[in-house]
């Protein structure tokens, strides 16, 4: 049982110091953990990473350490005074994304996803209050799942932040929800998904200003998984839209709301009125899901930026929505931007389908991916 811990641990003494992912490492623990570990246990000797400091806390991470999984270290978070949009601090210094190293990695899971991304570790936890596991599996080309708000326990007060993973592919995620949520093992093998699934597709939900780059590589996604009969799209492509949700996003997690434009949308006549905004998407939701599978949209709107910030230009602006809304929401690996930057593509299904969308995005990655040019 100690093989994969040893080989983990390897791979972090000697990737880490070039991209400094993890915060801390527990050698010798991990080493101890896993010559005791129950070789019954379903998990047995499976290394795994936790976010941040805290995360050996987290009700994730305890589910995984009771079925026989072994945590080797905390990965990177933004550091004090880190600008919130933007990278991690490891131990050895500024996290750095796999891909380019003159780029971030996004965050809030920055380490989690960087140590995935190299292999250092196949599995990963995070937390996501708004795109902050779905983001960095976007850049730096993993998987990465947001819950279902309130589907796992978290310490977030606002309701906004919901437990989340990163793994190397979605199937990969199977194993992550199975002991997180306590599946029956006889009901771990999901059926078979009837294809193609319904879907829509939005590069920008009508208010984000999508690089065309970025916009280029998901649609090029999402033609490939129409093209294998994975989705299928509406043949009068209406253009979903959802109203700018920054303002209520802010004004929930106890920030100054500002005075973004709401637009003419029908029963939303102040512009400031961010409960309005908030029932608004809602119901666009809730309208839009009671007849597809899936939404699909970039990640984000940018490709990663360089780590001294995004400048005016909000990575969030596509993924806050749905910790608004509460919609589980997943990344996949899309292709690369012609500079080598990742690209994600997001696939959002209705409240409490988690289990359901992590089998579609295992069905949707097996066509979506392209490798690096």
């Amino acid at each position: 049982m100690t093989e994969r811990v040893e080989e983990a641990l390897a791979r972090i003494g000697r990737l880490d110091p070039g991209l400094c992912a993890f915060v801390e490492v527990w050698g010798e623990e991990a080493r101890e953990r896993a010559r005791t570990v129950d070789r019954q246990l379903p998990l047995a000797g499976m290394p795994f990473a936790v976010k941040g400091p805290t995360g050996i806390r987290s009700y994730a991470a305890e589910r995984l350490i009771a079925a026989g999984a072994v945590p080797v270290g905390s990965t990177a978070v933004p550091g004090p005074g880190t600008y919130w949009q933007t990278w991690g601090q490891g131990r050895h210094g500024r996290t750095v994304n796999p891909y380019r190293a003159d780029r971030t990695p996004g965050g809030s899971s920055a380490g989690s996803a960087v140590a995935v991304a190299a292999g250092m570790v196949p599995l990963a936890t995070g937390s996501d209050g708004a795109g902050s596991v779905r983001i960095p599996a976007a850049w730096c080309g993993v998987f990465g799942l947001k819950t279902t708000n309130g589907l796992l326990p978290s310490p977030d007060r606002t309701g906004l932040a919901s437990a989340g993973v990163l793994t190397r592919s979605a199937a990969e995620a199977r194993t992550y929800l199975d002991f997180v949520l306590g599946t029956p093992a006889e009901v771990r093998i999901p059926p078979p998904l009837p294809l193609p699934l319904p879907a829509v597709f939005s590069a920008d939900l009508g208010f984000a200003r999508t690089d065309p780059g970025v916009a280029a590589v998901v649609w090029a996604a999402v033609d490939r998984l129409v093209a294998a009969g994975v989705v299928q799209l509406p043949r009068r492509r209406t253009p979903f839209t959802l109203l700018d949700p920054r303002d209520a996003w802010r004004e929930v997690r106890g920030g100054a709301a500002g005075t973004g434009d709401a637009g003419d949308a029908e029963g939303v006549r102040d512009p400031g009125d961010t409960t309005g905004v908030r029932a608004e998407n809602d119901r666009r939701l809730d309208r839009l899901f009671a007849g597809t599978e899936l939404l699909l949209t970039p990640v984000t709107p940018n490709r990663p930026h360089g780590h001294e910030g995004p400048g005016e230009v909000y990575s969030t602006a596509l993924t806050w929505a749905f910790n608004l809304s509460g919609h589980p929401a997943a990344s996949i690996p899309a292709g690369f931007t012609a500079d080598g930057c990742p690209v994600g593509l997001q696939l959002v299904a209705r409240r409490g389908a988690d289990v359901r969308l992590v089998e579609m995005a295992v069905a949707a990655e097996k066509v979506a991916i392209r490798v690096r040019p």
